[in-house]
């Protein structure tokens, strides 16, 4: 028997089916090492030695495949193929007493038989390069994080964290929201002629485009008036026509960032939905008489790089379904950005026979919908052109020059198959016919349509601008931008203005301190370059310890500066209540704690009387054992649930609001998902009408 490890349980069936039974496939069910929570454990003494542990809740898990391990007579470690899978099997091979120079390392970019069977083939050493910019990372993150975050805690408030990513990020937000708030709109207007051909009901506009031979810009209502009084007894001729053919090149394949981008403008899909239906179209979906079957290849990555076997694939699927003339003479081949690791090929179908339509009806729709997104995009990319028919008319009036364009599509190219119909203001364009026009041709005005206008300042961040900002910025990595957007928002430094992202007060406190104190690293430029040297350590190019050691001694100079110089934060008065003690008959009062808001005695340290807060804006639900109000907590982990206000005596708690009631079919609370009413019960699908 041979053993092959993995990192997610979701995919160990599908692998399975390939391996065949002569294979085990077992999982580590993601790290199985890493630095402990409760210590620093680095040593910046000895050369930053890191001191790694079997994490407690893996313990079993390591147990399980030692066991294994042991009969095996070969042990392939196929975690995922990037610099953390690397690391995670650098860190598998220390707890199984794996040498890590020996072939025992096995990737793949998409889970298919052919992939797997090639895997198979050529095993390889682990690659310590990778591990050690993976051990960098690690270091650095928890060098900033458990040295910075206690300064805020100290200095600012309880329970606030840093971090190297997360904090740039969130100065993004705040600094965007900073843009906004000190921008001063100004003042232009549009002039529009809406003019038609003589005897005819083909109406049609123009733009101001010149006026008195000059490109005209109107910034008030002064320079309108005069253009209006030059135009009152004007007549419009078509001075000019210009015909022309305008191309449309296809667009890349997905990366991940803008697989997130595109999902969340097209589908209205969240960073949290894209990233779990992507997950479980790489690690595959139950389809009727196969089993799992794997969708779309690896799904973190940087690179527009496609394989040849891919681009077979596409040009013949296109060849058969669309024709000859929308297969380019020439591959389309797309530049990969100077930042990417460019370690995968883009995010494409694994078959393009396994059409969005023939799992329409199995997958949810979520599922359902990011594939036909990532087909779609993916055949679109091998497509030719799309070529269109412009015509430019310039029209005289007196003094006045009006510019009207018409597009038509000549031939659909790549857009038959994806329509690129997101566009932001400053790109959409009159689109659309022009009747025929000939020069020398006098029109009629219809009417003229003067508009003021102002200038807008950028609008805010959503989930997906934020991940794109952060990609062209070089912040993080593609297996980072989602959890960094989440962890800012988890922190309550960030929260939603419907689809926006703005940051709360203690958002804006953390990052102005960050900013006066640490601004020599807590900033854009400088994340991008430590990304740039952690490129540099997975390509041999330098040692990790050196980069962490030229980090340390200029973050210490800070972290000194800062605890020596900061202003200290005065604690927060607490807020009197009318609630009356029920132990000595003072007023109790509003204070916060390590785990957020309770009422407390004012009479304190003579009582130490305290209760929980009920904020009257927090969810409520109805206990349904003993018909008590259920109120909101948090756990120490920071996790939102409901518990009942009966305890001692009722130890009811639900992760969902609860309504009070029992379901009629198992007799589990009924609670509260999104707008519909559910059993709690997993095993049971009742849905209250």
């Amino acid at each position: 028997m041979k053993l092959v490890v993995i990192e997610s349980p979701g995919k160990r069936e599908t692998l399975q089916k390939y391996l065949g039974k002569d294979y085990l496939v077992m999982s580590s069910k993601g790290h199985v090492r890493d630095l402990p929570s409760k210590s620093f454990a680095v040593d910046l003494t000895k050369n930053y030695e890191p001191h790694y542990e079997i994490m407690p809740d893996k313990k079993n898990v390591i147990a399980e495949i030692k066991n294994k391990a042991k009969n095996a007579e070969l042990v392939l470690l196929a975690t995922d193929p990037d610099r953390e899978g690397e690391a995670i099997a650098w860190h598998l091979a220390y707890c199984l007493g794996i040498d890590p120079n020996t072939k025992c390392r096995i990737v793949f970019n998409e889970i298919s038989k052919t992939a797997v069977e090639r895997a198979l083939l050529n095993p390889r050493a682990i690659d310590l390069n990778l591990v050690d910019a993976q051990q960098a990372r690690r270091i650095l993150d928890r060098i900033m994080g458990y040295k910075l975050s206690p300064i805020l805690c100290k200095k600012i408030q309880p329970k606030l964290s840093a971090g190297r990513v997360q904090s740039v990020c969130l100065r993004l937000v705040v600094d965007r929201e900073k843009e906004i708030e000190n921008f001063v709109p100004e003042e232009y207007w549009n002039l529009t002629a809406q003019l038609k051909k003589q005897q005819s009901n083909s109406i049609f506009k123009a733009s101001l485009h010149e006026f008195k031979d000059k490109k005209v810009k109107l910034s008030n209502k002064d320079e309108v008036d005069e253009v209006l009084e030059n135009l009152k007894n004007a007549t419009y001729k078509v001075d000019s026509i210009k015909k022309s053919k305008t191309k449309s090149k296809a667009p890349a394949p997905f990366t991940t960032s803008t697989m997130q981008q595109e999902a969340l403008n097209k589908l209205n899909m969240t960073l949290k939905r894209t990233t779990s239906a992507a997950q479980q179209l790489y690690e595959g979906i139950d389809l009727p008489g196969e089993g799992k079957v794997a969708l779309i290849t690896y799904i973190r990555t940087d690179s527009v790089r496609i394989s040849d076997d891919a681009i077979k694939m596409a040009r013949d699927h296109i060849k058969n379904n669309f024709g000859d003339s929308y297969v380019p003479a020439k591959p389309n081949i797309f530049t990969v950005k100077a930042t990417a690791q460019d370690a995968h090929e883009a995010i494409r179908p694994i078959s393009l026979q396994r059409s969005p339509d023939s799992i329409k009806n199995i997958a949810n729709n979520d599922v359902y919908k990011l594939y036909k997104l990532i087909y779609e995009r993916f055949v679109a990319c091998q497509m030719s052109e799309a070529l269109y028919d412009s015509v430019t008319a310039l029209i005289k009036a007196e003094d006045c020059t009006f510019k009207a364009v018409g597009k038509t599509l000549d031939f659909a190219g790549w857009t038959a198959m994806y329509k690129n119909d997101i566009k932001d203001d400053d790109q959409k364009i009159e689109e659309g016919k022009l009747p025929k026009l000939e020069e020398g041709e006098v029109l009629e005005l219809d009417k003229l349509l003067p508009e003021q206008k102002f200038t807008k300042p950028l609008t805010r961040y959503t989930e997906a601008t934020l991940v794109k900002a952060m990609e062209e910025k070089g912040i993080g990595r593609p297996s980072t931008y989602a959890p960094t957007v989440t962890i800012i928002a988890s922190r309550e430094y960030t929260k939603k203005d419907g689809k926006y992202i703005v940051p709360t007060e203690i958002g804006r406190s953390v990052t102005g301190f960050l900013e006066k104190y640490f601004n020599k690293m807590i900033n854009v430029k400088f994340t991008a370059y430590m990304e740039t040297k952690l490129d540099e350590i997975a390509e041999d190019k330098c040692e990790w310890q050196t980069v962490i050691d030229n980090f340390w001694h200029s973050f210490k100079d800070l972290l000194d500066n800062a605890n020596f110089n900061a202003y200290v934060s005065p604690k927060k008065e607490p807020i009197k209540t009318d609630i009356i003690c029920d132990k000595c008959g003072s007023n109790m009062v509003i204070r916060e704690g390590k785990y957020g808001k309770f009422l407390g005695c004012s009479n304190y340290p003579n009582c130490k009387n305290i209760k929980p807060y009920e904020d009257e804006s927090v969810p409520k639900g109805v206990c349904p054992e003993c018909g008590k109000e259920v109120l909101q907590r948090k756990s120490k982990k920071g996790k939102i649930f409901y518990a009942c206000t009966g305890y001692p005596q009722c130890s009811f708690m639900s992760w969902d609001i609860p309504t009070g009631e029992k379901c009629p079919k198992c007799n589990s609370p009924l609670v509260i998902k999104g707008k519909k009413v559910v059993c709690s019960s997993k095993q049971c699908k009742y849905v209250k009408e």
